[in-house]
């Protein structure tokens, strides 16, 4: 891969801009129609016309329906859509920092932090905990497993990030991120052992993966942290532009490689931990996502690749959903399960299509 001749493209680049800023805008339309379409598909099947007239305010629409939609389906289809942003940005984020095709949240343990730090919150003396929260540290609610989560994934992050430094090897830094990860579910399951049964009930309910159990202030909260940590990954792009060739060129046009790494920590801790917090760890859209969108503009350029990998996260997250909700039927199917079952086929392209995954990102 030849990211130098690419980042160092030529001063009016048009004819490559207009394929990719073209595939931008056809990922933002399906996003806009998988959207409506994941509203409208479940248990009770409401017509598209219905509900664009539902979310536009038209009163014509029977009552059950707009309670439906307004209610239950337009928050899930909401949560689906950052929650899938969210993972797929921290996923890119890592396979740049770590330069390891197979990088993400759940592979690399951030997910397991994540769930370490809900695990705190739920399963140590339940609402005595949150009780000296809000009474010492005023935070309560949402707010306290957003915090509990980023901490969490942020500790297993930096394990695994000061791992990195001294381990240039891709393959054996991502067994130490399954490792530190394995080692996090081991904490968690002691303690899962000498917790109360009905505590015991709600973190095994949380770690199925739920896009359905986020609402009101909630989603609120969802919304403002992964804006805050999607920002800050933005902003980072032409930084990681600069990581991809190298540390050495980065200082030598003097960049601080230390203050890039604690944004992109910052940022992907913001993003995977607060989407774990709320939703469940969910795997595998971390990992694939950055590679479709890699795929299909050709490029390295995290100014591309960023907007990509928000909208393509996103599309792909409502397209889990739909299939999760089984449409027509009263069942409905843990995300995660489905985000495996779409996720590892890519993920296994990516280990036979690099074979040598030490050159993957050379």
């Amino acid at each position: 891969m030849s990211n130098a001749a690419e980042l160092h493209a030529p001063a009016h680049p048009w004819p490559s801009l207009v394929p990719k800023s073209g595939m931008i805008l056809f990922m933002l339309l399906l996003l806009v129609l998988l959207f409506m379409l994941d509203i409208a598909l479940g248990s009770v099947s409401i017509p598209l016309k219905s509900v664009v007239a539902i979310l536009f305010g038209n009163g014509s629409e029977p009552v059950a329906w707009e309670k439906i939609v307004t209610t239950i389906r337009l928050p899930k289809a909401i949560t689906a859509v950052i929650a899938g942003a969210a993972l797929s940005v921290s996923g890119l984020q890592m396979q740049t920092l770590f330069r390891n095709p197979l990088a993400g949240p759940s592979v690399l343990g951030i997910s397991a932090g994540a769930s370490l730090g809900v695990a705190v919150v739920m399963l140590a003396s339940g609402g005595a905990a949150n009780a000296f929260a809000i009474r010492q540290l005023g935070l309560g609610g949402s707010w306290l497993v957003v915090l509990a989560a980023t901490v969490g994934s942020m500790a297993v992050l930096l394990v695994v990030l000061a791992v990195a430094v001294r381990i240039k090897d891709n393959v054996v830094l991502l067994i130490v991120g399954i490792m530190v990860g394995n080692i996090t579910i081991s904490v968690i399951s002691v303690w899962q052992y000498f917790s109360a049964p009905e505590q015991i009930q709600d973190y095994l309910i949380w770690t199925f993966g739920s896009l359905g159990g986020v609402f009101g202030s909630q989603l609120v909260v969802l919304s403002v942290v992964v804006g805050v940590g999607l920002l800050i990954s933005f902003a980072a792009s032409k930084p990681l532009n600069v990581m991809l060739l190298g540390e050495s060129y980065a200082r030598s046009l003097g960049m601080g490689t230390f203050s890039i790494r604690l944004f992109v920590i910052l940022a992907t801790s913001l993003l995977a931990g607060s989407v774990t917090g709320f939703c469940g760890p969910i795997g595998f859209i971390g990992i694939a996502v950055p590679h479709m969108v890699r795929s299909i503009l050709n490029t390295s350029d995290h100014r591309f690749l960023m907007p990509s990998a928000t909208l393509m996260g996103a599309i792909l997250m409502l397209v889990c959903d739909v299939i999760a909700q089984l449409p027509g039927t009263q069942t409905t199917l843990p995300i995660n399960a489905v985000t495996a079952l779409v996720g590892s086929p890519v993920v296994i392209w990516v280990i036979v299509r690099q074979r040598n995954l030490k050159s993957s990102f050379a």
